[in-house]
């Protein structure tokens, strides 16, 4: 059974997308199958990993509305042990074809239910906003990575995303779980940096992962070659914070223990 994580934060630009890929990457890289679901019609992900947009005949949108099957949209991306379900900009109108739908917060977490056996990891790029679409990403999800910016107004935002996310707990997704709270584009030379960093982490204590994304020209550019930065430029500040950060959150699930048989010498 793979785990579910959800990469939420209404507010955009705080680093969802650039999150998502590359920790879905970094987990590929570690040899852990891992499914991206792109659920943001802005489709950011699925270029990030390299496909054109006018190429993709088939993407989440076909899952939502029409009812294709996860598996024939599946795309294998050039990373190893990393799969794509693709977005487009059709997703856009899928809030509102799905309005009426019974159960229409659970339509996501039935498509990832038939292909769930098959990974270790999903991880959903979610839309910047607090709509159906990502009510269905955080009702689908196991637990939550919330990417926050290191700077005053990122902090506003971080409420209200976290009263959304105990809607979800209390009504859809009782499991739902915080997996933690990420600093990005942080900037070691700016006091403002700083600060916010000190005081998310005075507020919300072990909720904050320890590893931090720096701001980083590798990170920006890798997206326009169409590669995650560990494929762009492996030695760089960006693709080693999101290594650590993979590392981070396979320590917190137990998953970086050895087995008591593979101890033994044979």
């Amino acid at each position: 059974m793979a785990r579910i994580i959800g990469v939420a934060n209404q507010k955009g630009g705080v680093g969802k997308t650039t999150t998502a890929i590359n920790l879905a990457a970094s987990l590929g890289i570690l040899e852990y199958k891992t499914l991206l679901v792109d659920a943001d019609p802005q489709a950011n992900s699925t270029t990030g990993v390299g496909f054109d947009l006018q190429n993709i005949t088939k993407s989440l949108y076909d899952c939502m509305v029409n009812e294709a099957e996860a598996k024939d949209v599946i795309l294998k991306t050039s990373i190893p042990h990393l799969d794509l379900i693709p977005s487009h900009i059709d997703l856009v109108g899928a809030e509102i074809e799905m309005i009426n739908y019974p159960n229409r917060e659970l339509v996501l977490k039935k498509i990832l239910e038939t292909v769930n056996k098959d990974y270790d990891f999903i991880i959903i790029d979610c839309s910047p906003s607090l709509g159906l679409i990502t009510v269905n990403a955080l009702t689908a999800s196991d637990s939550v990575v919330i990417p926050v910016q290191t700077e005053f107004f990122a902090l506003e935002g971080l409420g209200k995303l976290l009263n959304t996310v105990k809607i979800v707990q209390n009504r859809l997704n009782t499991d739902l779980k915080i997996e933690g709270i990420l600093m990005t584009m942080y900037d070691g030379r700016l006091r403002l940096c700083n600060q916010v960093v000190s005081e998310v982490r005075r507020h919300f204590e072990d909720m904050v992962f320890s590893s931090i994304i720096h701001r980083n020209t590798r990170l920006s550019e890798a997206p326009s070659f169409g590669k995650p930065v560990i494929l762009y430029d492996a030695e760089s500040k960006g693709a080693v914070n999101y290594l650590n950060l993979a590392k981070e959150i396979l320590q917190k699930n137990n998953l970086t223990k050895i087995n008591q048989q593979d101890k033994v010498m044979s």
